[in-house]
């Protein structure tokens, strides 16, 4: 793990037990569900992510890339938007661990990437 690697909020429609399985590993990762924040918007849950310091992972691949979009145009600072199609919970980890082992803050803020 890198010394400072990005630190996540899950979205609600990805596995929820992979906060619990990054955190083990020693990646800061917290869900929405475990902080409260289910049923918020994607913009509300972006902006409490942002706030906080922590990158976005969401399957909502159709609502956050216009909404990194949106964000770019209107010069909206964010810690960072990981999206991923769906893939089983190994294939899941497998990709978020090796995005996050490349990956500091500073080179994931403000940008869109595809798992």
């Amino acid at each position: 793990m890198p010394e400072r690697a990005p630190r996540l909020l899950l979205d609600e429609d990805i596995w929820q037990g992979l906060a619990a399985v990054l955190r083990e590993a020693g990646y800061d990762a917290a869900s929405v569900t475990e902080l409260g924040y289910k049923g918020l918007s994607d913009e509300e849950i972006l902006a409490a992510a942002a706030a906080a310091g922590r990158a976005v992972l969401s399957h909502n691949i159709q609502d956050f890339a216009p909404l990194a979009e949106t964000c770019f145009f209107e010069n909206r600072p964010h810690a960072g938007i990981i999206v991923a199609r769906q893939f089983k919970k190994g294939e899941l980890l497998r990709r978020v661990t090796a995005l996050l082992e490349t990956l500091t803050p500073e080179t994931l803020a403000n940008t869109l990437r595809f798992i």
